[in-house]
């Protein structure tokens, strides 16, 4: 199973990039998570260009597309998502294998309650479906952990491998559901 893992911020230290990198490390054999390292090549959002996007909106729509479901961590900024996230996200508004597909919400702090609510909106409105048994909350901020120290901290290494499983089983029923609507 494929996940691709955006996180919402392009800080070299981001908290939240070090917890999709823990997911990776993490992930159950036969679970491949890869971090987006591309965010902030991305150029803003413009209609214009959506028929013929740049190369660097392309590599993120085929990465999505090839993706089984996404992994999705975000600072909050002003009470809401990051820009770049944001700006990511209304490329793919209008992208169809974007519709439907499983998201799990990693949230590394609990009073980023309002970043994760909109997040929610968001991708509500862009009619992904998220997994809320794999979106889940962790108090990371301001407990000194990096990667290395998320995935060796029990508590949290265990919430973080049940969200994916969480996650694998929503795209296994999702795959079962498609192939008993199209049967043979």
């Amino acid at each position: 199973m494929n996940l691709l893992a955006v996180s919402g911020s392009l800080r070299a230290a981001s908290i939240n990039s070090s917890l999709l990198r823990a997911a990776a490390r993490l992930a159950a054999p036969g679970m491949t998570v890869s971090v987006f390292e591309g965010l902030g090549e991305l150029p803003l959002f413009n209609p214009d260009r959506e028929a013929d996007p740049p190369a660097a909106v392309g590599t993120f729509r085929s990465r999505v597309a090839l993706a089984d479901a996404l992994l999705i961590a975000s600072p909050e900024y002003a009470h809401g998502i990051s820009g770049p996230l944001k700006n990511a996200l209304d490329w793919l508004v209008g992208f169809e294998p974007f519709a439907g597909k499983r998201v799990a919400v990693l949230n590394a702090s609990p009073r980023a309650h309002h970043a994760d609510e909109a997040l929610r909106e968001v991708l509500g409105t862009m009619s992904a479906f998220v997994v809320e048994p794999a979106s889940i909350t962790l108090p990371l901020l301001g407990a000194g952990l990096d990667e290395d120290g998320m995935a060796a901290t029990p508590p949290i290494a265990l919430a973080i491998q049940d969200a994916l499983s969480a996650l694998r089983e929503a795209v296994l029923l999702q795959r079962s559901a498609t192939d008993a609507s199209f049967p043979l």
